[in-house]
């Protein structure tokens, strides 16, 4: 597996715990709002070893309580669950972040209680999956990477970034439909990295007064629905 960078200090990234962030190379989707493309489609991203991750982690221990692990999609490697029992052997909880593209590689982790908390990108409205995804016939898998969080024991969040150009209020209600009686949804602003895989100007964040009226459009489905980073 190929490490992509390290942040090393976040309090924003792992809900309740002061940790660091790491991110994986790769992905199989190919949003084209994606903010991370040279980790998605460029083999010439600095690549942070495994050796110097996990001496990091060491030289932390007690200063740090957990490791949120992104991308690229985390789940696209197959030796993830090795990877996340080194660093719970370190003494430190796990975030993974995932796309919902590989349910059976989530539901290892999840059956194997090795991540404590999980974010999955929902990334829009059913209809318009494929389009937002950049990819096509990957709707069955999120679906049920949807179920098995929804069905767990694992704490676990839904977010969505909310692209100008990409999403409607009717999306939101179409998704409060899909995840009716989740816990935790974040409508999450776009934010123009200057590394996105359209390039270009091709996507805005929405005004803040489309960002609530989606709000608005899934809160009768997800009542305790948030804005996160918007305005």
């Amino acid at each position: 597996m190929k490490l992509g960078g390290l942040q090393k200090m976040t309090l924003l990234d792992f809900p309740g715990r002061v940790a660091c962030t790491v991110f994986t190379v790769g992905c199989d989707f190919r949003c084209p709002f994606c903010h991370n493309s040279s980790l998605v489609v460029s083999p010439a991203v600095p690549e942070l070893s495994q050796d110097d991750f996990f001496a990091f982690l060491r030289k932390r221990q007690g200063l740090l309580e957990g490791v949120a692990i992104t991308g690229g999609e985390p789940l696209l490697h197959p030796d993830m669950p090795e990877f996340i029992e080194k660093i719970r052997a370190l003494g430190y909880a796990v975030k993974l972040d995932t796309n919902g593209a590989f349910p059976d590689r989530l539901k290892a982790i999840l059956d194997a209680g090795l991540a404590d908390y999980v974010a999955m990108d929902i990334k829009n409205s059913p209809a318009k999956y494929e389009q937002t995804a950049g990819v096509t016939g990957i709707l069955p898998a999120v679906e049920r990477s949807v179920e098995l969080l929804r069905a767990g024991e694992t704490p676990f969040e839904f977010r969505t970034t909310l692209v100008d150009e990409l999403h409607e209020p009717g999306d939101f209600a179409a998704i409060g439909q899909w995840i009716a009686g989740t816990e935790r949804y974040f409508i999450q602003g776009f934010v123009d990295s200057g590394d996105i895989l359209a390039g270009g100007d091709a996507f805005h964040a929405a005004s803040p007064e489309k960002a609530a009226a989606c709000l608005e459009a899934v809160r009768p489905w997800v009542p305790t629905a948030q804005l996160r980073g918007v305005g």
